[in-house]
């Protein structure tokens, strides 16, 4: 009898597993994730109420005190344990402690590339409990003294190849009283203080931890900055809980304390700062530091130091796979990606040449209240809906009018959820658990991020700016940013739907979508930037077919540029904006220009052309 009822009840555990597997493939792999993300949830409450606060400094010295002797950075010929690290760090720490004379709560720009000295700098920092604004170190200029002024630092750290634009600033960094430091031994410029002497003459005993007592979870920890792809970036606060949300993405997706990290994105980036580094100290993993991302030494780096886990973001995927085949692309130790921007074709291509490696894309901006992860795998998805995360953060899809660019009403005045399948403006409700701090002395920007009476009065949400849309299986898919998305003869085009295609082109190597204006017209009109492949030809036949046979007349691009490179950030987020301004016109562009002459293909694009588009003699 009682073989019986345990048959009977494992039967029926079996068909209910059976179904419930039939109803949601992907239960397990949920119920994993959200127990992952509970545990994550639990110690971030724990660290929170810590007196003193838990940071990832006070991370980074356990792992000292776990494994000293561990590699923790790998760089060009040097190698540099968890106790090094926190040697080196002392060092810094005391010498702009006494040059400097920093205090709790004081805030440092670091004007620093992919370097050692670049960690060493913001472990000091955070180990005198200040803040850490993190330039990107391409600016110059104008933009270089907005990132300045923006968190209001009152020390400047510069990189020592970094000398000549820094004294392109230095005028009004002294009229602002900044003390400026240089990573060189010596400098013979007025208003410009050497460090690496006073570094190498310091103590590298402990510092006091009464030096940052008042530090919490709600303290500002950094400053990183937007890419600035439509105008002057703009400084994201992060605060120690922000910090430690991003530095756990790694737990989240199954990356082991055995593991080792290739990283070669910005250090002044998210990406690169927190699920890079900062989630590599969570995790005590060894970390290959590169200046620069190369694709030609891509895999050679990685089989040199047995890399098991990467980062990508934008366009690496694709530089790698336009790289020549070789024998050898499957010859790694690389068995998860980690990252986002990756189209699906670039996806497919990846894998069936460089093997069985897991993928995880996720999607999240800088300062956003809201990101995803396709802890799945499936190709082309940019993250997942969870139950758990749907219960502790209110998102939407909601109706979005791309030509007035501005959220679609109902009668009532309120935004409009679109059905699954159809594209919407992603939303995320500003709250406690989901908070929006904003950019620094930029409240204009602030507010345009911020979204009133969506749903009902009173209420407050953060515009993302992404247009995606979700599955029957909950996955989401990224469709375009608002601005990208233009709109010609009544019908809205998508760029990164164009450029998929274009990319499809046996000449094309990459491809820039973008909207420009026409005189007389509304709207705007599909134009591409294009790279073609070394040692290829536009085939103007061969694209024409291919936008005639899989776009509808409004979406195909009636203007193509070649280029030799088409022009990204430090992030590999393309350049669309001076593009769009510089229109079409070859009296200005002096890159080869072709236009789609309907039922014709693209033929050079002439002055002739330009005028009879201009006085309306050419309908569009």
């Amino acid at each position: 009898m009682i073989v019986y009822v345990l048959f009977t009840a494992l039967a029926g555990l079996g068909i209910l597993l059976l179904f419930v597997y039939l109803k949601n493939p992907y239960f397990w792999k949920d119920v994993n994730y959200a127990i992952t993300a509970i545990q994550i949830g639990m110690r971030l409450n724990k660290f929170s109420k810590q007196k003193p606060f838990h940071s990832i400094l006070d991370c980074f010295l356990e792992k000292v005190a776990k494994h000293p002797d561990k590699e923790f950075i790998l760089f060009e010929d040097r190698s540099y344990t968890y106790y090094q690290a926190d040697k080196e760090s002392n060092r810094v720490a005391r010498a702009l402690s006494t040059h400097a004379h920093l205090k709790e709560g004081d805030t440092v720009a670091l004007f620093v590339g992919n370097e050692p000295q670049f960690v060493w700098i913001w472990l000091a920092l955070f180990k005198l409990g200040c803040t850490a604004s993190l330039l990107n170190y391409n600016i110059r200029s104008k933009s270089l003294l907005h990132c300045f002024s923006c968190c209001e630092a009152k020390v400047l750290v510069a990189g020592s190849e970094l000398k000549g634009a820094v004294e392109e600033v230095l005028p009004t960094l002294k009229q602002l009283g900044v003390q400026v430091f240089l990573l060189s031994d010596d400098c013979d410029v007025e208003g410009i203080e050497s460090l690496s002497d006073k570094i190498q003459e310091a103590s590298d005993q402990p510092l006091s931890r009464q030096l940052r007592a008042n530090i919490n979870i709600k303290s500002a920890a950094l400053y990183i900055y937007t890419s600035g792809t439509t105008g002057l970036p703009k400084a994201a606060l992060i605060n120690h809980e922000r910090l430690w949300m991003a530095t756990f993405l790694q737990s989240m997706v199954g990356i082991r304390s055995d593991d080792i990290i290739y990283l070669y994105l910005p250090l002044y980036h998210s990406s690169g700062f927190l699920m890079g580094l900062c989630g590599a100290i969570e995790k005590g993993i060894t970390v290959i530091l590169r200046r620069k991302f190369s694709a030609s030494h891509f895999w050679n780096d990685c089989r040199k130091y047995n890399v098991t886990v990467i980062q990508y973001i934008g366009e690496i995927m694709r530089y790698l796979c336009n790289t020549p085949k070789r024998d050898n692309d499957r010859d790694h130790k690389v068995r998860l990606a980690l990252g986002n921007g990756l189209r699906a074709d670039t996806w497919a291509e990846f894998l069936q040449r460089f093997g069985d490696i897991c993928i995880c894309e996720c999607y999240g901006a800088t300062e956003g209240n809201v990101g995803f992860a396709n802890y799945i795998g499936k190709v082309g998805a940019i993250g997942k809906e969870n139950f758990l995360q749907k219960m502790g953060c209110s998102y939407a899809l909601i109706r979005y009018d791309t030509e007035k660019e501005e959220p679609v009403k109902d009668s009532k005045g309120f935004c409009i959820r679109v059905p699954r399948g159809e594209t919407g403006l992603l939303v995320a409700k500003i709250g406690r658990r989901t908070p929006f701090s904003g950019y620094a002395k930029n409240e204009h920007q602030t507010e345009k991020k911020k979204l009133r009476d969506v749903f009902e009065k009173g209420d407050l949400y953060f515009n993302s700016g992404d247009l995606l849309k979700i599955d029957n299986e909950g996955f989401f898919y990224f469709q375009d940013r608002i601005g990208d998305t233009f709109r010609w003869k009544g019908e809205n085009v998508a760029t990164t739907e164009v450029a998929d295609h274009l990319l499809m082109v046996d000449c094309v190597a990459e491809a820039n979508v973008y909207g420009v204006k026409v005189p007389g017209h509304e709207g705007r009109i599909g134009m591409a930037a294009l790279k073609l492949k070394e040692n290829m030809e536009f085939d103007g036949n061969a694209t024409y077919q291919h936008v005639k046979n899989n776009l509808p007349s409004y979406a195909r691009p009636r203007f193509i540029r070649i280029q030799d490179t088409l022009a990204v950030t430090g992030t590999f987020k393309q350049m669309k904006m001076k593009l769009a301004e510089e229109g079409f016109n070859p009296v200005i562009i002096r890159d080869p220009l072709f236009f789609l002459d309907e039922n014709k293909g693209y033929r050079p694009m002439t002055e002739e052309i330009f005028n009879s588009i201009a006085d309306g003699r050419i309908r569009l």
